[in-house]
């Protein structure tokens, strides 16, 4: 009998409030977070692994108690986000890229919290983030947004650093030399495409001091995101093969694929997947990656990123077979229990020939407990729909949101919300285990990540305004009724916009058309989706507000960037105006509008100073920093610069990326339009044919030495 009240009152310390069992011992991961976050106050939080009693879903309890703050969760991630709810709801901390907001009150106020989540997974980054935003991060800001994700609730992160030094290796070992796989490599910014079978060779070499630094960075990388019980998404072998191996190997079955996106590109070079080097390199790869980097649970292979795969039409269902079976049979001999992730991406971005028998042929002989489809463009295509959830694999919903790295202000609060409850209640999701976003491009919109991402915990349930007021309070501190009509007035303008298509207007990319490519044809646009009354109203408002938040940087840095979004979107009305002077041979009206294109321009540029972080000499520094001699310097810059401009090839891609940005407007958008309009108006002057072709051509010629030059 004594044993029994004995072993009861044991019982008794290792039970949560909620009845699970707990362990203190594993939450030194998700404390550090939190130290890091608030400093010594951490000591007040009281930390417990709980263990779920339903395996496919995360959930946590917050309960205050004196000065204790009592967080139960089922992994290091969930306690981690449990913990900024909990400071969100109270008011006192607020995270995002732009910088942080902590004042925590004196004595925590009484809070009392229990959620769980439906999706196992809420996943984070786009393989394309590692050229558009992440080339030139040491660790102390991949630390950082590591601590971001956490906070967040993250835990199925795209981790696709330093893999270059494990290729290096893989490829050495079948023959090739140092200077082929200088020829092989992309420069760093590139290297994504490179690695999904895009490209080959664009503004290289990769230098070695730079697959020693990624090497170094991802080890950390991996060892803090798996003691925070994430699940790195690793990369595996695809198919794709250096050039050298493909001419080395002319009895492999190895197919040349052509240009990719029309960009002039050199072709790329894929292995079949009945070729038996095909699970031989692809076996090889991993255990070299095992060997660097420690094992793996879940490995990211696409074969076909944006490219038709090579099979016949008479046999085009086998061979679409073959291709899914050796992909996942060369990661289960590697790595028997792990799981194949791909991007779904390539279902909707090619929907003529990813048919519902194609796609279905692909998954036909991957078991579906081992796959996971990331569907992450449900704010343009709805591939799931489409295609029937997927056929029993498991897969995963989400938005891709930024494009590039480009960041006009935009976003659907609404859209995001109801497309959840509609999701969760849809008969017809199939095998849904993820959630999230996956954003080529951070350092934008930062409302749209922290709305999404408490949408898998809150299922939708919390109406937008009370949500908005809660984000409101945490990131400035207070809300006054007039800045929070201001903000309803920024969610009916431009945060009701699911996707910014006029980037892509015309097949021209640029996020505004001040920010394409001078044309004459921009006469002919219909305008940028979103209200511009609406946007001026919010922003009458916010600024005569401004007086009251004038010690806020978060509240200027959002009024910035509203305000730039509103005259980036004046100077596009405008432009059409002048370009249309200029051809109707009305100087006068043309060189006043000129006049007021290059003073908003300049004007925004001089504004976004209070941005540092957001700008073009930022970008630049960060790349030249970089490098450990002048003349990776020189590479790198000439990378960072490349890619906001010229990035594309010679198809409808450069501008891409494109950046509002301060320095961007000054220095690369507005001498481009200069250029444009003052020949315009020579032409209209002198009353001679302007020869459109001829000045795009030098522009063309100024953007080439611009990105080749070394300043900043």
């Amino acid at each position: 009998m004594k044993n029994n009240v004995i072993l009861f009152f044991v019982m008794l310390l290792f039970l949560a409030p909620n009845g699970y069992c707990q362990n203190k011992e594993n939450t030194k991961s998700a404390r550090a977070v939190i130290e890091r976050l608030i400093g010594n106050r951490a000591k007040d939080f009281d930390l417990n692994i709980v263990q779920s009693k339903n395996q496919s879903q995360d959930s946590f309890e917050v309960e205050s108690a004196g000065n204790k703050i009592i967080i139960s969760g089922t992994s290091n991630a969930s306690i981690c986000y449990a913990a900024y709810t909990f400071l969100k709801d109270i008011g006192a901390v607020s995270i995002s890229w732009e910088g942080n907001r902590i004042d925590l009150p004196k004595t925590w106020p009484k809070y009392s919290k229990k959620q769980d989540t439906p999706f196992k997974y809420r996943k984070y980054l786009n393989a394309c983030t590692f050229g558009y935003t992440t080339p030139w991060w040491d660790w102390k800001r991949w630390e950082q947004e590591i601590d971001w994700m956490a906070l967040h609730g993250i835990n199925l992160p795209t981790a696709l650093e330093g893999q270059e030094s494990i290729w290096q290796q893989l490829w050495k070992e079948y023959g090739l030399k140092d200077k082929q796989l200088q020829e092989h490599f992309t420069g760093p910014a590139f290297l994504p495409w490179q690695r999904m079978g895009n490209i080959n060779t664009l503004d290289g070499p990769l230098p070695q001091e730079w697959i020693n630094k990624k090497q170094n960075i991802q080890k950390k990388l991996l060892q803090r995101m798996r003691d925070l019980d994430m699940h790195p998404v690793v990369p595996a072998f695809s198919g794709y093969v250096p050039k050298a191996f493909a001419e080395s190997h002319p009895n492999s079955k190895i197919s040349e694929l052509k240009s990719w996106s029309g960009g002039g590109f050199e072709s790329t070079y894929l292995l079949d997947p009945n070729d038996p080097l095909f699970k031989e390199i692809g076996k090889r790869f991993i255990e070299i990656y095992t060997q660097v980097y420690g094992p793996s649970d879940f490995y990211l292979a696409d074969s076909f990123n944006e490219i038709t795969p090579p099979v016949s039409e008479q046999n085009k269902y086998e061979e679409l077979a073959d291709y899914g079976s050796t992909i996942f049979e060369t990661i289960n001999e590697a790595s028997p229990k792990a799981t194949w992730v791909m991007q779904g991406w390539l279902f909707g971005d090619n929907k003529e020939f990813w048919t519902k028998e194609a796609t279905k042929a692909f998954l036909s002989k991957v078991p579906n407990d081992r796959m996971i489809v990331q569907d992450y463009a449900n704010d343009r295509y709805k591939v799931w729909e489409n295609q029937e959830a997927f056929y029993g694999k498991q897969w995963s919903y989400g938005y891709v949101h930024n494009y590039g790295g480009s960041n006009p202000v935009y976003g659907d609060l609404n859209f995001y919300k109801n497309e959840l409850t509609g999701l969760l209640d849809n008969p017809h999701k199939g095998n849904l285990v993820g959630y999230g976003v996956m954003p080529e491009g951070l350092n934008n919109n930062s409302i749209v990540y922290e709305y999404i991402y408490d949408l898998p915990w809150s299922q939708g349930k919390e109406p937008v305004n009370d949500w908005l007021k809660k984000h409101l309070n945490a990131r400035y501190g207070k809300t006054s009724d007039a800045v929070f009509q201001g903000w309803q007035l920024l969610i009916e303008s431009v945060y009701s916009t699911k996707y910014w298509e006029t980037r892509w207007w015309n097949d021209w990319a640029g996020a505004y058309l001040f920010f394409k490519r001078p044309t004459l044809k921009i006469t002919e646009f219909k305008g940028n989706p979103g209200d511009m009354d609406k946007l001026k109203q919010a922003l009458d408002i916010l600024n005569k507000e401004s007086k009251n938040y004038n010690k806020n940087k978060l509240y200027k840095y959002d009024l910035i960037d509203a305000s730039r979004h509103y005259y980036s979107l004046y100077i596009d009305k405008i432009l059409i105006e002048c370009v249309k002077a200029y051809e109707s041979k009305d100087i006068q009206k043309g060189d006043e509008l000129f006049k007021k294109i290059e003073k908003t321009a300049l004007d925004i540029d001089s504004m976004m100073s209070a941005q540092p972080l957001n700008s073009l000499k930022n970008w630049v520094k960060s790349a030249s920093d970089y490098g450990t001699t002048p003349a990776e310097s020189r590479l790198y810059v000439k990378n960072a610069k490349t890619l906001i401009t010229l990035w594309g090839g010679e198809g409808h891609l450069n501008d891409y990326a494109s950046r509002a940005w301060k320095g961007m407007y000054k220095d690369f958008y507005w001498p481009r339009w200069k250029k444009f309009l003052q020949a315009q108006r020579e032409s209209a002057v002198n009353k001679t044919v302007f020869d459109e072709e001829k000045v795009r051509a030098s522009i063309k010629e100024w953007e080439t030495k611009w990105s080749e030059s070394s300043e900043m």
